[in-house]
């Protein structure tokens, strides 16, 4: 059972991690990793979870995802816009139209999932 807790830390680091340095790197989520870090951290240290929820830029965001599933407008603009630029990156640079075709319809699923989330009150 130690071991498990072990992993699932290890994994929620690893997941916080990715959702850093996603606000970087366009392409790479930032939301679904926090999000993941965030249950990860209540199965395997509440102080890494407590943390993440007392955090000055993410703690807001995860408080309002538990409370009611919902999603600020600022970041519904930021993300939709990234996967803007993701989509606009991967034109100039991949030349199979299967991918562009799978990760157009990736990238419009996530961004009506997104528009689709109630604004918190």
């Amino acid at each position: 059972m130690r071991y498990l807790r072990l992993l699932l830390a290890f994994l929620a680091c690893l997941c916080l991690m990715l959702a850093i340095i996603g606000i970087f790197v366009p392409g790479l989520p930032t939301v679904p990793f926090l999000l993941l870090a965030a249950w990860l951290s209540a199965k395997s240290s509440p102080r890494l979870h407590q943390w993440l929820h007392r955090h000055a830029v993410f703690g807001k965001m995860l408080r309002d995802w538990e409370a009611n599933k919902s999603v600020s407008r600022k970041s519904k603009i930021i993300a939709i816009l990234m996967l803007i630029v993701s989509y606009t990156l991967m034109l100039l640079r991949v030349n199979n139209l299967w991918v562009l075709g799978a990760a157009a319809l990736l990238f419009l699923a996530v961004a009506v999932f997104l528009i689709s989330r109630p604004e918190p009150s």
